[in-house]
C-alpha cells in the first residue's frame, strides 16, 4: 500500500504517551507521530495490523502525517505481524547508547534500531523513551574477550541484491573496501553475484569515560572513531568554547573524516563560530551521534569541491586552489562548495600522510586531557 511520505529530519527523538509502561502493549496506545514516521512504519513498530491502525485513525491513503500528530494505536489483533508482544519502553539513562540497551536486553541490535526508526545519526537524549523489541536475536555478536574494554570485531552475512558494488556495501555498512575485500578474501576486481552471501565485519566500540560532562571519548582513528563516525552518518558538531552547534554529514575521507554542512543554515552557523569566515584555523569540538560525545578537531575551510556539479565526478574547477579532479561536493544546497576537515585521535592529513600537531592538541582538549 502506497503512502504520501513527508522527507524530514534524520535526527529523530522519540516522545512516546503510552497507557502502560514496562509490559506489552495491552490497551490501545496514545502516540505522538515523529520525524520520518509513516503509518506502515508505526504499525511495525507497535506490532498491530495496519488496517486497523488506519481505521482507528480515520484514515485512507491519501492521508499525510505530520510531527507532532496524535495517533491512536489499537491493541494487538490475532495474527498481526511485526514486533512481538512482549515490547517493552525503555527511559534512557547517562551512558546508553543503542548497541548498549540491545546488549542489556538480549535483542539484536538492527531490530532495535528498526523498532524506534533510528540511523547511525540519530542522538538519545536522557529521559528519551525508547521501544525495546522482544528477543528476536539470532545472530547476537559474540561477547567481548573477558576482562577487556577494547574495540573487537565480529562478522555478519550480507546478501548480495542487484546494483551492489564492492564500493557501496563497504560504504553502506561504514567500513574501508580494504576491509571488506579482506574479510572475503577478493580482490577489487572479483566479481559479485545477486544472492552471494559475504561477510560484514561489524566494528563494536565501547564507551570510554570522560572527565566530565562537557568532555568527549577520546578514540583512535583507525580502531575507534572512523567506525563510531562511518561515512554516510549525519551528526552534530558542537564548538567546545562556545557551545554552538550546527548539523554535518561525513561523505568521505579515509585518514580522517571529510564532512559537509548539511543545509545552507548550518554553513552559516559553522562560519559564524569560526569569526564571520571560512578558515583554517583548528578548534576542538564535540561530535554528538547515536547518544556518544567524542572528541575531535575542526576547521571550517571548504576545499576540493564544486556545489555547482555531481559529487564523485571529475571536473574542471574545485574549491580552495585544488584544480581540475574529482569533486568532493554531495551535499547540495547547503552553499559549501566542497569539504571540511574533521580530525581525531592519531587521525592524519591526506595531503602527506603526517599528523597534523595542532589537531591533535584540540582533540585533548576537547577530550579534557589538556
Amino acid at each position: 500500500m502506497a503512502f504520501k511520505k513527508l522527507v524530514l529530519s534524520a535526527s529523530l527523538s522519540f516522545g512516546i504517551l503510552l497507557g502502560s509502561t514496562y509490559g506489552s502493549f495491552a490497551q490501545s496506545t496514545a502516540y505522538t507521530v515523529q520525524p520520518g514516521d509513516t503509518f506502515y512504519l508505526i504499525s511495525k513498530r507497535f506490532g498491530v495490523s495496519l488496517t486497523e491502525l488506519m481505521k482507528a485513525n480515520n484514515a485512507s491513503e491519501s492521508t499525510i502525517i505530520y510531527p507532532g500528530n496524535k495517533l491512536t494505536i489499537p491493541s494487538q489483533t490475532q495474527g498481526s505481524s511485526g514486533q512481538p508482544p512482549a515490547s517493552q519502553v525503555h527511559t534512557v539513562q547517562s551512558g546508553d547508547t543503542f548497541y548498549l540497551l540491545s546488549k542489556k536486553y538480549n535483542v539484536n541490535l538492527s531490530d532495535l534500531m528498526k523498532a524506534n526508526n533510528a540511523t547511525s545519526s540519530t542522538i538519545l537524549y536522557i529521559g528519551q523513551k525508547l521501544i525495546i523489541p522482544g528477543n528476536t536475536s539470532s545472530q547476537a555478536p559474540a561477547a567481548p574477550p573477558a576482562g577487556t574494554s577494547q574495540p573487537y570485531v565480529y562478522y555478519k552475512s550480507y546478501t548480495v541484491k542487484a546494483g551492489d558494488t564492492l564500493w557501496n556495501i563497504a560504504n553502506g555498512h561504514g567500513i574501508p573496501m580494504t576491509e571488506l575485500l579482506e574479510a572475503n578474501n577478493m580482490t577489487e576486481s572479483t566479481w559479485l553475484t545477486i544472492d552471494q552471501t559475504i561477510k560484514i565485519p561489524v566494528h563494536v566500540v565501547p564507551v570510554k569515560s570522560t572527565p566530565g560532562e562537557k568532555y568527549g571519548e577520546y578514540l583512535d582513528w583507525w580502531t575507534e572513531a572512523q567506525f563510531v563516525v562511518p561515512t554516510g552518518s549525519v551528526f552534530e558538531i558542537v564548538d567546545f568554547y562556545t557551545g554552538k552547534s550546527f548539523t554535518v554529514k561525513r561523505t568521505t575521507g579515509s585518514c580522517h573524516a571529510d564532512v559537509e554542512t548539511l543545509t545552507a543554515a548550518d554553513s552559516q552557523k559553522m562560519k559564524e563560530i569560526w569569526g564571520g569566515s571560512y578558515s583554517w584555523n583548528r578548534r576542538p569540538v564535540i561530535v554528538k551521534i547515536n547518544g556518544r560525545k567524542i572528541a575531535a578537531s575542526m576547521s571550517s575551510y571548504p576545499h576540493a569541491g564544486n556545489e555547482d556539479a555531481p559529487g564523485g565526478v571529475n571536473v574542471s574547477w574545485r574549491s580552495g586552489n585544488y584544480g581540475p579532479g574529482y569533486n568532493l561536493d554531495w551535499v547540495k544546497g547547503n552553499g559549501l562548495y566542497g569539504v571540511v576537515d574533521l580530525h581525531f585521535a592519531n587521525s592524519v592529513r591526506h595531503s602527506d600522510g603526517l599528523i597534523d600537531t595542532e589537531h591533535q592538541k584540540n582533540i585533548k582538549i576537547a577530550a579534557g586531557l589538556k
